[in-house]
């Protein structure tokens, strides 16, 4: 069973109240003197009870200089911990039961803070991220050059983009603008780097604009829309149980770093419209894993600050997601935007 030690510093004055609040989280704690006036808790939590602890420690004694709180991951319990509905440990009064599928949902997932400090080092523009993201867009690109798809994947797994659009996704659950705000700054800078670098390849290097590598990102099909929902959803189930970014990464960096870097190797070879193609299934996708990410962050109990803040945005995704699938359907149906016209008749490069 997953577990958290949970390390509690307090004034001695407060420790009262702690003892109230303890029992309704965990029923392993014990009591430490430390030097000062100070004492200190050490508690075996289960995982699914470390957000509610977190909250009500947070409430109780959040206004206190002094205060501090240390989570860390338990490897192994003796005896375990056991979990059934005679285990369950209670609520508070004025709070409802779980239902089934909060229970089912939440039961292994990080606890929310455990998930910021998994996402915020990823949110930050150093020199190492800019450089992977063009690393990895250089490598995307001269694998989908050359039809490779190997190294295509290769660059999939670098998956310099899934921090920014994990901590977007968890921005816009709980409401947290400057969370929201960073993840956006970040994915836009990195973007812009995986264009420019497939741009340079454009320019420099001899493109096949038919080639199959490139040519499928600038198509948007219906199946399109349902990969970029999964990967949403896989994405923030995965990343939400501890799962480090790399090995997430495959599942959202397979929509959003091959089709940036074919959007800027088309714009560089001459075919702004293949391009625009490749940058419309981009967005298609980046709304795609939003919209599926938010929905399985609510679904695993992370607490919006605002249901009314929280569901605005989520209707603003839905809307774009709309107009994104009217123009595909014109694409598909009505022949607009199309851009097969205007290479269809030039033979692949020998």
């Amino acid at each position: 069973m997953p577990a958290r030690i949970v390390q509690i510093f307090l004034p001695e004055s407060q420790i009262g109240q702690l003892e109230t609040i303890l029992p309704r989280h965990t029923r392993r704690f014990r009591r430490e003197s430390v030097p000062g006036e100070h004492e200190k808790y050490s508690c075996i939590v289960q995982q699914r009870y470390t957000e509610r602890l977190l909250v009500d420690l947070d409430e109780a004694f959040g206004h206190i200089p002094s205060f501090t709180t240390y989570v860390a991951e338990l490897e192994a319990v003796l005896p375990p911990l056991q979990e059934n509905a005679d285990t369950e440990l209670p609520l508070s009064r004025d709070l409802p039961p779980p239902t089934w599928l909060e229970r089912f949902f939440s039961r292994d997932r990080l606890s929310t803070d455990e998930i910021y400090d998994d996402i915020e080092d990823s949110l930050k523009l150093r020199p190492s991220y800019l450089l992977t993201v063009t690393l990895s867009a250089i490598i995307a690109g001269l694998g989908m050059r050359s039809g490779q798809t190997a190294v295509v994947i290769g660059a999939m797994i670098i998956a310099p983009l899934l921090g920014p659009t994990m901590g977007l996704a968890l921005a816009a659950t709980v409401g947290n603008w400057k969370l929201g705000s960073q993840a956006m700054v970040t994915l836009a800078v990195g973007s812009a780097l995986a264009v420019l670098a497939g741009i340079a390849i454009g320019v420099i290097a001899t493109i096949d604009p038919l080639t199959p590598e490139l040519r499928n990102r600038t198509l948007v099909q219906p199946s399109d829309v349902a990969l970029a929902l999964a990967c949403g959803g896989a994405g923030v189930l995965a990343f939400s149980r501890g799962a480090s970014l790399s090995l997430v990464g495959v599942m959202v960096a397979v929509a959003l770093v091959p089709p940036l870097t074919a959007a800027g190797i088309y714009t560089g070879a001459g075919y702004p419209a293949a391009g625009a193609n490749a940058l419309f299934l981009f967005t298609v996708n980046l709304v795609c894993v939003n919209v599926a990410g938010i929905l399985t962050f609510l679904f695993q109990g992370l607490p919006p600050k605002s249901w009314r803040m929280t569901a605005s945005i989520i209707l603003v995704w839905l809307l774009i997601l709309t107009l994104l699938m009217s123009m595909m359907a014109g694409t598909i149906f009505l022949d607009i935007g199309s851009w097969d016209s205007l290479i269809g008749n030039i033979a692949p490069a020998e």
